[in-house]
């Protein structure tokens, strides 16, 4: 169970990164009073363009950033009072972590799997499987480095999967894969769903998410725009479908920095 009340995470910025921004305020609001709840059995989705809140959302509940105001929870747990009990409840996969290039799965696999406290049974069980599922097993000696793009983001999700966590956390899991890759990805996806995991993922795929999600959120400028079913909202924008109503919402909500 992931629960989110009132997240809002904000930045001072430097004179360089207004420039870089081309705005006059020095004050960047990634979240803004964002709330939400995801539960066992589920799949949320968060969506939106990019730079609207999402990783930034996604690293608060991951206890990567410290919320400046809010409270998010996991498991029962806070994110900042009990970082560590969070932590052992959770998987984080994001494009901006890289597995060490140097490094092969199988040495990772089980480096994480020793961290998290697993036995050697634990672990080449976990390992079998998962390595079983993403067709790593031929190339698990071999160097990260090494691998195509899309064997190196099946690795990284099977080591960020090596302790069978009970809350799932992608953020844009699929980006950049090719079609086969992609669909392995959100079938197993779907396979920790029936196993009763919470999940929550950000994507800016449309299509994806119509398939994928029981109930999604649209962040726009940091702030969470709307939530509930596809249907839901799909219905409250007068949309056609999903990808419609995203740009209702957007051309409602979206405003040009100052």
């Amino acid at each position: 169970m992931i629960e989110v009340k009132g997240l809002t995470k904000v930045y001072k910025l430097s004179k360089s990164e207004m420039a870089k921004r081309k705005t006059k305020k020095n004050i960047k609001r990634a979240a803004s009073e964002i709330t939400f709840s995801a539960k066992p059995g589920e799949i949320y989705g968060l969506l939106g363009p990019n730079g609207a809140g999402k990783t930034t959302t996604l690293r608060c509940i991951a206890t990567l950033l410290t919320p400046t105001e809010g409270e998010v929870k996991v498991c029962g747990f806070d994110t900042v009072k009990q970082g560590g009990e969070v932590r052992e409840r959770i998987c984080f996969l994001t494009n901006e972590i890289k597995l060490d290039p140097f490094f092969s799965p199988k040495y990772l696999f089980d480096f994480f799997g020793n961290l998290h406290g697993l036995s050697s049974e634990q672990i080449e069980a976990r390992r079998k499987k998962l390595f079983g599922y993403f067709g790593i097993d031929a190339f698990e000696d071999k160097k990260i480095e090494e691998l195509s793009t899309g064997m190196k983001q099946k690795a990284a999700i099977a080591v960020s999967l090596v302790q069978d966590p009970e809350v799932v956390i992608f953020d844009e899991p699929t980006s950049g894969l090719d079609v086969i890759t992609a669909k392995s990805v959100t079938d197993l996806l779907m396979q920790l769903k029936a196993q009763g995991k919470t999940i929550i993922i950000s994507t800016h795929i449309m299509s994806e998410a119509q398939k994928l999600c029981d109930k999604v959120g649209i962040i726009i400028d940091g702030k969470l725009v709307t939530e509930g079913t596809i249907p839901e909202i799909v219905e409250k924008n007068n949309a056609t479908d999903l990808e419609d109503a995203f740009f209702v919402l957007y051309r409602d909500n979206h405003k040009e920095e100052e």
